[in-house]
């Protein structure tokens, strides 16, 4: 019988060894996640690896609350990404493609067929967001996250991590002059 997600999380505060089917089984999802904002492997890496060196040394203050495990280490994820951009040189990344694209506008009511152009104008709109804008459109549509686990790693609720993104797609589609 394969032992629970909160068996082992209760076990890792005793022994941290019993850590480490957590690491196994989150590591490419945060890697991911983390890789979509710095666009760097070696640099996703390296926050991948404090995420769950953070989250192993704060094990003992996890606390059930009836939200997935994998909600807290979003939020240390995104908490260490931004570390990581306040204390380097180095500007947000936003990382698009056709599909990501295709999701959003469609999102938007703006569905058109992808083209360069676009492409550019969504690009430079996204940058000039608000960090927790990008941040709001990077779960949703990067990560392909419901709103109830965007609203569960922001603390927020459901419907207020909705209403929020709304209004970051209202503010692109302006931006951009689409109808």
């Amino acid at each position: 019988m394969e032992r629970s997600e909160l068996d082992l999380i209760n076990e890792s505060k005793q022994n941290p060894r019993a850590f480490e089917p957590l690491y196994k089984k989150y590591f490419d999802q945060l890697y991911s996640f983390i890789f979509y904002r710095v666009n760097d492997a070696d640099t996703a890496k390296e926050i991948t690896s404090q995420v769950f060196l953070k989250a192993l040394s704060k094990i003992h203050q996890f606390q059930y609350k009836g939200l997935p495990f994998s909600s807290w280490l979003y939020r240390i994820a995104i908490n260490e990404c931004n570390i990581h951009y306040r204390s380097s040189k180095h500007s947000r990344i936003v990382v698009l493609d056709e599909k990501t694209i295709d999701y959003l506008t469609s999102e938007m009511g703006t569905s058109t067929i992808f083209d360069e152009d676009l492409f550019q104008q969504l690009e430079l709109v996204i940058q000039k967001l608000k960090p927790e804008q990008v941040q709001l459109v990077q779960l949703r549509f990067f990560d392909e996250l419901s709103f109830k686990e965007i609203g569960q790693i922001l603390d927020v609720t459901e419907n207020n991590a909705k209403v929020k993104l709304y209004r970051v797609l209202d503010k692109i589609r302006s931006k951009m002059n689409v109808q």
